[in-house]
């Protein structure tokens, strides 16, 4: 390997709105640079999650995470295999590993702390890109948020705005099997007669449609609001709220990139319903993940979960591929195919 660069992308100025060519920016470096030390491995990626909550790692302000520092690989949560072991570590060469969501993965190669990465054990029915899917980040925020925040019941009327995403849809089809009445938010009729034919939810609404929230209005009042979009639909639920109504807030993908968000005016809708909107995050629920990721890997062996990638190729490409997010250019989970997996048969590809 004498001689052998990678590439890694970085964040090279902070976007004010929205992420612009001038955000990000790569350099290839010796691979010999990276030399893992003790408890850390040297891995190479093969996939990269891309996530709404990227996005907010890019403001330089107070978060649960801490910011991308100018200058700093860009973080995600990826999936690689383990090309060298540092001192103490109990990964060895050729494992498959998920990294956490917040370790520097734009990347060809990195060095990571063995603590931050978990190898890879497949389930039945289970492949690689799930890891980054329902048995990973998105599976556990949309089971918890709704099991848990939003609470939901057999009989419930569940809304679900982003519907047509990584999380939205796993929401709605754990929803479903909770005995929910499923209805969809989504952008674009290819979306939603996805929702409705594959994933099985009562019925689809495209917010494109100027409307379609008197179409919705049909539906009645909700139990559940799953929020994955904030602003004016998240305004207008909260018109429609029962009684007791809990409004899980999981993402405001339409303000991530307004730098002044409006204001909501349906708020006190919260107060005449005896309703609760609550924020959460996912890793608060670290030490239930287990249970969780053993429920949702029962769907997956009997076939009843639905999943969907938008696989976009290549690294260098990852910058174009994020504001997908906010613009519905993606269906399904999207992901940044970096390189294919060393040991083909160990990912299961």
């Amino acid at each position: 390997m004498a001689g052998a660069t990678y590439t890694r992308i970085y964040l090279h100025e902070r976007p004010v709105a929205d992420i612009t060519p001038t955000t990000f920016k790569s350099e290839q470096l010796p691979l010999s640079s990276l030399v893992p030390g003790e408890n850390e491995v040297l891995v190479k990626v093969h996939w990269l999650s891309l996530d709404p909550a990227m996005r907010g790692w890019l403001n330089d302000k107070r978060s649960y995470v801490p910011p991308v520092k100018i200058g700093e690989t860009m973080r995600a949560g990826g999936l690689a295999t383990v090309i060298k072991a540092g001192p103490g570590s109990e990964l060895k060469e050729g494992d498959v590993v998920s990294t956490r969501p917040g370790m520097r993965c734009w990347t060809e190669y990195a060095v990571v702390k063995t603590k931050d990465c978990e190898k890879l054990v497949y389930p039945k029915g289970a492949n690689m890109l799930d890891f980054l899917g329902a048995l990973g980040m998105p599976g556990l925020t949309a089971y918890f948020g709704l099991l848990h925040v939003g609470a939901v019941k057999a009989g419930d009327v569940l809304v679900v705005s982003g519907a047509a995403g990584a999380v939205g849809s796993l929401v709605c089809q754990i929803g479903k099997k909770k005995g929910a009445k499923v209805y969809a938010i989504a952008g674009g009729k290819e979306k939603c007669k996805w929702l409705e034919e594959e994933v099985g939810v009562e019925k689809a609404f495209d917010y494109k449609d100027p409307k379609w929230k008197e179409e919705f209005k049909k539906v009645g009042y909700l139990d559940v609001y799953f929020d994955n979009v904030g602003g004016e639909t998240l305004d207008f639920m909260l018109t429609r709220l029962k009684v007791g109504a809990r409004i899980p807030l999981c993402g405001a993908i339409s303000d991530y990139n307004n730098p002044h968000p409006k204001g909501l005016s349906g708020y006190m809708n919260l107060i005449s319903q005896r309703a609760k909107i609550e924020g959460f995050i996912v890793f608060d629920y670290a030490k239930e993940y287990p249970a969780a990721i053993s429920e949702m890997a029962s769907w997956l062996a009997d076939g009843t979960l639905k999943r969907k990638f938008h696989i976009v190729e290549g690294l260098d490409n990852a910058p174009k591929a994020l504001p997908m997010l906010f613009t519905g250019g993606n269906t399904g989970k999207l992901v940044v195919k970096v390189s294919d997996p060393v040991n083909k048969d160990a990912a299961k590809l």
